[in-house]
Order: structure tokens, then C-alpha cells, then sequence
């Protein structure tokens, strides 16, 4: 049980697991803001060109239905005016994420064309140390 609280303990410190979370929070409220943008700003001026509607107001009434020996149903709506005002939360916020991730790829594109600085040679081994003094010995002779 301890190593296991161990490596959850890694695993939660790690940056990854808190740039995710960090990512998950500012993504809930960013979907709230487009939320408001879409419902406070987008969506009034349309239905006021569409006649003054609420555009969250939109629907289709169903019938209310009445069986033999059973009481009757209440109606029910079919809400396509919240539909469509999520079906645009959707659209701008994929179009937001796909905006940073294209941002997030050229800055990796730009960084992978930089070259990379030349290697320092690598400090030869004792022993060819030794062999290069006998190389040297061997021509002075």
C-alpha cells in the first residue's frame, strides 16, 4: 500500500498530471465565457432579425395525449433553440482549441528546424590515450 501511495504521490507532483488539471480548469471556465458570448451576445441580435424571438425559446410544442383510463399526459417541447446555441458553443470553442493547437504546432515546427549545436567530441578512452602515446613513440624512433 505504500508504494502505491508513493507513486501516486509521482504521479500527481509530475507536470504532466498538473498541467492537465491546470488545462481541465481553464477549460471549464472557458466554455462558460463562450457560453455567455453565444447566449448574451450572439444569439439576441439573431432573433431580433428573426422577428424579436428568444432564440432559447424556440420549440415545438408535442400534443398533449389523452388514452382511455389513463389521466392525461402533460405536453412536451422539442427545444431546438438551446440545440442550435450549443451546436455554436461547440463551433467556436473547437474552433478556439483548433487555433491553439495550430499555434502549439508551428512554435514545435520552428523549434525542430532550429539547428541543433555540434556535439563536443567525446574525451578519448584511457586506453586510447595510451595507444596514441605509443603511435607517437614508435615514429619519433
Amino acid at each position: 500500500m505504500g508504494k502505491f501511495i508513493q507513486e501516486f504521490k509521482e504521479f500527481a507532483v509530475k507536470g504532466n498530471a498538473v498541467d492537465m488539471a491546470v488545462g481541465v480548469i481553464i477549460g471549464g471556465a472557458f466554455g462558460k465565457i463562450v457560453s455567455s458570448i453565444v447566449d448574451d451576445i450572439i444569439m439576441p441580435p439573431i432573433g431580433w432579425l428573426i422577428g424579436g424571438v428568444k432564440f432559447s425559446d424556440l420549440k415545438i410544442e408535442l400534443p398533449a395525449v389523452k388514452l382511455p383510463g389513463i389521466e392525461e399526459m402533460q405536453s412536451v417541447s422539442i427545444n431546438y433553440g438551446n440545440f442550435l446555441q450549443t451546436v455554436l458553443d461547440f463551433l467556436i470553442i473547437a474552433f478556439c482549441v483548433f487555433l491553439l493547437v495550430k499555434g502549439i504546432n508551428k512554435l514545435a515546427k520552428k523549434k525542430a528546424e532550429e539547428p541543433a549545436a555540434p556535439a563536443p567530441e567525446p574525451e578519448p578512452t584511457a586506453e586510447e590515450k595510451l595507444l596514441t602515446e605509443i603511435r607517437d613513440l614508435l615514429k619519433n624512433k
